[in-house]
């Protein structure tokens, strides 16, 4: 079962037309860790699927502080990569940790700086951790072959080091969505194998 993340905003119907039509069998629908955030988005979530024809999951994307708590309201944990990517893979709740290569320091010369090392492979592999992979980032990125060289590095890493990835859109606006079949085919140039990248798009299902 294809699946793919969101980031809602009052939009969630049409992400749910969008996600049917481009041809995922569920969605998860990612918010910002808050107070309310559990019992206002689970009753909506639960509303909607009543009328849906694909599964829909529910999401929370959490700063480092708020992990922990956050995973007491939803089955599913997104971190985005931060100074803190250790701690997220070494001792915290979270379940998956994504945008690594946005960091703004420069590459180095004979490696990229990709926010992903083989010390953190090692940790995420030992504690089960989900790499994410963010097309978002890559269609709205200002460095665009920056950014893929970066992801190409982390999915060799992640190849060695036996780390469970995962392929999204991470949309924002329901156009930034598309199909799995196509973010198949840009990971598969990036360096995936063909089971790699069909397992990272429906690993979380």
């Amino acid at each position: 079962m294809f699946i793919d993340v969101v980031f809602p905003d009052n939009n969630e119907d049409e992400f749910i037309s969008i996600a049917s039509k481009l041809g995922y069998n569920s969605l998860c629908f990612a918010y910002k860790f808050g107070s309310n955030t559990n019992g206002k988005y689970t009753e909506s979530i639960k509303n909607r699927q009543d009328n849906a024809k694909i599964k829909l999951y529910f999401g929370i994307l959490a700063n480092f502080n708020e992990i922990n708590k956050a995973k007491n309201n939803a089955g599913l944990v997104f971190a985005r990569g931060s100074e803190k990517n250790r701690e997220v893979l070494e001792s915290s709740k979270a379940d998956i940790l994504f945008d690594l290569e946005t960091q703004s320091r420069g590459d180095f010369l004979h490696h990229r700086a990709s926010g992903l090392n083989h010390v953190l492979c090692s940790l995420a592999n030992k504690n089960r951790k989900i790499i994410g992979f963010s097309f978002g980032s890559v269609l709205n990125s200002r460095n665009r072959a920056q950014m893929l060289g970066r992801i190409t590095q982390n999915i060799k890493l992640c190849r060695k080091y036996k780390v469970r990835t995962l392929i999204a859109s991470f949309a924002g606006n329901p156009y930034e969505m598309r199909s799995p079949y196509d973010l198949m085919s840009l990971f598969e140039v990036l360096g995936m194998h063909h089971k790699e990248a069909k397992e990272s798009l429906t690993g979380i299902s």
